[in-house]
Order: C-alpha cells, then structure tokens, then sequence
C-alpha cells in the first residue's frame, strides 16, 4: 500500500532551483543503475554524511542525501518500506531520509500519525554538515513544526 500522500506532483514538491540542480547532477544520473528500495538504502548508508539540500565548499552541488531522496520520490514508496526507514538501526541518515520524505510527500493530516511514535528518540546524529548533534527526536519536532529549512513541502 502506497503512502497517502498530497498530491503535488515530484517537481513541484522541491523548490525549482534545487530540483533543476538535481535532475542535471552527474550523481543522480547515477542513481538510475539504483531498481530497488534496498539499493537506495544501501546507498544512503555508503554515501550520506548530513540531510542538507546543498553540498558544502565551492561546488555547491545538490546534496547526496537530496538527490536520494529524489529518487525516493520517484519510487513512491509503500508504508511497509517507511516503516523499513524509520525504524532501520544502520544508519540515522536512513531515517532522517524517510522522515523527510514525509515531510515532503505525505498528507499532512498524517504526519502526526507518522511522527508521533519518534518524537522523543533519543539516537544521536549530525543533521548538518558542519557536525553540530541533535537527537533524532528533536529532528522530527523540528520537522513538524517547520524549524528544519525545507525549500518547499505540502504544507
């Protein structure tokens, strides 16, 4: 079963400037060898470091956790594979990926149903890139109460 979601179609879901850097980067073009569910997670844990849209330094590029994140979207993704992001134990930015996704994709009139059981998760992690540790728990309160800079969502 699908995730109910908003409606909003995939290029509208992210501000254009950030969608337009991703569909041209070489990574995502790299992504379409990536079929299944589980090699998007595979690549999540080798690849992701924080859950900023932008790369940091000169280039500037569309982050490596955006552009998977993207093609998540492009996969729509089922509530038995959300529930395999949010509770996977490998990685937080598996699951500071899938609690984006919703954030992003979902009805907001479920988020809460989604975000409740997380909100005081106590495993630690790096949103950002410059290292600065919050708790998963105060990620997802962030998330739900906008304090996590999104560049569009269907809020």
């Amino acid at each position: 079963m699908e995730i109910k979601t908003c409606g909003k179609a995939i290029d509208s879901l992210l501000e254009k400037v950030l969608c337009m850097n991703i569909l041209s980067s070489d990574y995502f073009k790299e992504l379409y060898r990536l079929k299944t569910y589980h090699e998007v997670v595979d690549e999540i844990y080798n690849q992701v470091d924080h859950v900023e849209p932008w790369m940091t330094g000169n280039c500037r590029g569309p982050s490596t956790a955006f552009c998977l994140l993207y093609k998540f979207f492009t996969m729509k993704l089922t509530v038995k594979q959300m529930h395999g992001l949010l509770k996977h134990e490998d990685s937080p930015y598996i699951r500071a990926i899938g609690f984006l996704y919703l954030r992003y994709v979902a009805d907001t009139k479920t988020l809460w149903n989604w975000f409740e059981p997380y909100v005081k998760d106590e495993e630690e992690f790096s949103p950002e890139s410059h290292g600065r540790m919050t708790t998963m728990g105060a990620y997802v309160r962030d998330l739900l109460l906008g304090q996590v800079r999104l560049s569009a969502s269907c809020s």
